[in-house]
């Protein structure tokens, strides 16, 4: 995922006036506090750690259904992730959704799709591996942990709080413009193109036990990875031309085996 700072413009004169900058602050402040629940709760979700349901606990349903019931659960959360996403989808949703909180919206509706699968998920708990030794256990433990915090750090690198909407909702506070969209590799976007995905890759698949379901749930969302990379750098492509054309031809997609200059 690479940095696009999107510009926000006020939409009419309600948009503008400031009990709607306050209400639109507020329902960004909202939707992150949301977000930020739902990504901690998939953390213990993915993990096994804390939270009450996690993906190898829940109701007991026949193999088939729970395969079906899992699959339109993901399928339901790449589709509104991906689509919401597109550039064409914001020129139309934008008609009906002030600019200013397009991206907090965005963001809430994913948490929302994510809490429904959480809710929903079903269990497969036959067993695909199982790490006996303890050391070892522990190691792929640590491996997916540093996964998610890369998938953090890799957010704060390019601008944590406008990717997740904070951004936009506070420069319209303000009544600050957002400046246009740049093109900027910092740190870890050198080495890779798309650390944040790199990150929930490996936070997924690093399991000291390995169930049925949770790796249906770790094919499934790296098949969807890819085809959200497809999508993004083409969006990419459109917006920066030659400039991300070249970057992909200088830096690897996931793993940095390119030497970057």
């Amino acid at each position: 995922m690479t940095q696009i700072d999107y510009q926000v413009h006020p939409i009419g004169p309600v948009a503008g006036s400031r009990i709607f900058k306050f209400i639109a602050f507020l329902y960004g402040i909202a939707a992150y506090l949301v977000f930020f629940v739902t990504i901690l709760y998939a953390i213990g979700f993915v993990m096994g750690l804390v939270v009450p349901k996690t993906i190898d606990t829940g109701t007991d349903t026949p193999v088939a259904e729970a395969v079906i019931i899992n699959l339109l659960l993901m399928a339901l959360f790449a589709v509104q992730h991906s689509v919401m996403a597109r550039r064409q989808f914001k020129a139309w949703w934008t008609q009906y959704v002030p600019k200013p909180v397009e991206r907090s919206t965005y963001v809430l509706f994913a948490s929302l799709s994510l809490l429904l699968l959480f809710w929903q998920w079903r269990p497969l708990p036959t067993v695909v591996w199982d790490v006996a030794n303890p050391d070892l256990a522990v190691t792929i433990v640590t491996l997916s942990l540093v996964g998610w915090v890369l998938v953090f750090t890799s957010t704060f690198i390019i601008n944590h709080f406008e990717l997740f909407g904070l951004h936009q909702v506070t420069n319209h506070l303000v009544g600050k413009e957002a400046s246009p969209p740049r093109f900027k590799t910092p740190l870890l976007y050198k080495f890779v193109r798309h650390p944040i995905y790199l990150g929930f890759i490996i936070a997924f698949w690093a399991a000291p036990v390995m169930t049925a379901g949770h790796l249906l749930f770790a094919a499934v969302t790296t098949l969807y990875i890819f085809v959200g990379i497809a999508l993004e750098e083409h969006d990419l492509i459109d917006l920066f031309g030659d400039e991300y054309r070249q970057y992909k031809q200088r830096v690897s997609m996931l793993i940095p085996w390119r030497k970057s200059v």
